[in-house]
């Protein structure tokens, strides 16, 4: 009798560091340390490798040398950008190349290391940019799951949350819509139920992360 298997497919893979540095010591170091960190690690020597090799499904994050001779890190972070790559880059730097660290933290980079670095405190910023990926991961599924119910509001329920979010009572809608309080109240209470919102902080926070504008806990 053979026995059938069920492959889960919901399990997140662990998470994957991309190292790109040109120095062979120090990529190979830097895969050492990482690994001993209890870190799965890919690594790759030019900015040309890595963009033709890595794949960038999986949570973790960039480790990405500054001044490498082909292509400079700048340069990589700027077509993972055009790429739509979202996973977040450290840059590794040297004291020479802070005022190019600054620039690209600017575009959008984590942090930036100075060589040479503490092993230990490179690994506990590495760890924080995959914690960075992970809470952008959990947002972006969150806002997936609010635009979906949002598909099921009507027009005139959109409106009256546009004004809810703001602090208005269902009275002070009624008289900007020009509706009954009763009428409102009904609309108000379909939403919530459609938004799946326990309580008006609830519909706040969606709305704000359907903006864009909430932060990081």
């Amino acid at each position: 009798m053979t026995t059938r298997r069920t492959i889960r497919t919901d399990i997140a893979p662990d998470p994957l560091v991309l190292v790109v540095d040109d120095d062979d010591g120090m990529r190979s170091a830097l895969q050492r340390l990482l690994t001993r960190g209890g870190l799965a690690v890919d690594a790759y020597a030019t900015g040309e490798q890595f963009l033709a090799a890595a794949r960038f499904d999986r949570p973790g994050c960039i480790v990405l040398d500054v001044g490498m001779p082909q292509m400079s890190g700048l340069e990589v972070q700027a077509l993972l950008k055009r790429r739509g790559v979202m996973l977040p880059v450290v840059f590794l730097t040297g004291s020479a190349d802070i005022p190019i660290a600054v620039a690209a933290m600017r575009e959008g980079a984590v942090d930036f290391i100075e060589k040479p670095f503490e092993n230990d405190d490179l690994v506990l910023r590495v760890r924080a940019a995959i914690e960075h990926d992970q809470r952008s991961r959990r947002r972006q599924h969150e806002r997936t799951a609010i635009i979906k119910r949002l598909e099921k509001v009507t027009p005139r329920e959109r409106e009256v949350m546009e004004l809810v979010v703001t602090g208005k009572t269902s009275k002070q809608i009624a008289r900007d819509l020009g509706a009954s309080h009763r009428t409102v109240e009904i609309h108000r209470a379909r939403l919530m139920e459609k938004m799946e919102a326990a309580t008006l902080a609830d519909l706040v926070r969606m709305h704000l992360l359907l903006r864009g504008d909430e932060t990081d806990a």
